[in-house]
């Protein structure tokens, strides 16, 4: 007999607060200095996922894809906000074409999933579009930071041997090849190293949320296999979106590197 999915109440709430409270004891006793940081984000845990769960609530009971899919551009929208405050870039300004490709790149993914691989009707039903897309925007937005990252920071480092190759006649594309395959490498390893472990070293979240769920565990796994195939997709065309797009911003009208 399945057993029905474990309520957590405000106790057991407090109980795994000690998890923060450990944290914060060793911080001060290390003298880490984390403790503002360990409060801010317990609260802005509590807070945002609480504000989440009721917008959810309203969301799943819409029958328009409007509300969804406006809902879904806000993700991306906070988390293109997020990769912009994350990499320290200031020369170029490359939040605008991230936003672009997030919002292509990722929409055609979870599409896919839904429409197609999942079989969902209608396809943008919420209760599978946004968690899915969700796992897609928040997995595939660490991938593009790094990306974004390693660009920058390769042409910085690289500056010479690409300005002999721009002296030289090779246009902005051919003198930053290496670099634009190495940008797009980095993005997408992390998705790689996560499907060598996955089932061994961990077990992912939907797949555990499912069965913590009560639903068969070969269920389950049929799904976290989709949504690990779906990471290194989302992971693929977002970071070779984002990167094929800024790398034009780093040179200027006449192929000049603007890095230094």
């Amino acid at each position: 007999m399945e057993q029905a999915l474990l309520e957590i109440g405000p106790s057991q709430l407090l109980v795994a607060l000690g998890f923060i409270v450990l944290g914060a004891v060793t911080s001060l006793v290390h003298g880490l200095g984390l403790e503002r940081d360990l409060f801010w984000g317990t609260l802005r845990t509590f807070a945002q996922l609480f504000v989440m769960g009721y917008v959810l609530t309203l969301i799943f009971r819409v029958r328009h894809p409007g509300p969804v899919l406006a809902f879904y551009g806000v993700m991306i929208l906070s988390a293109a906000w997020i990769i912009r405050s994350r990499v320290s870039e200031r020369a170029v300004a490359f939040f605008f074409p991230t936003l672009a490709s997030m919002l292509a790149g990722y929409f055609v993914i979870t599409y896919v999933v839904t429409a197609f691989v999942v079989g969902v009707q209608p396809w943008w039903r919420p209760q599978y579009f946004l968690p899915l897309g969700g796992m897609v925007i928040g997995n595939s937005m660490n991938a593009v930071a790094i990306a974004l990252e390693r660009l920058f920071g390769e042409l910085r480092r690289r500056r010479r041997d690409v300005e002999m190759l721009l002296s030289l006649g090779a246009d902005y594309k051919e003198a930053s090849a290496e670099t634009f395959r190495a940008a797009i490498k980095a993005g997408m390893i992390p998705s790689i190293n996560a499907m060598m472990g996955v089932g061994i070293v961990f077990l992912p979240g939907m797949m555990t949320g499912q069965i913590l769920a009560g639903a068969d565990p070969l269920v389950a796994i049929r799904y976290q296999i989709v949504v690990m195939l779906m990471l290194v997709g989302s992971t693929t065309l977002g970071t070779l979106l984002v990167v094929w797009l800024v790398r034009r911003r780093c040179f200027g009208p006449k192929h000049e590197l603007l890095l230094r």
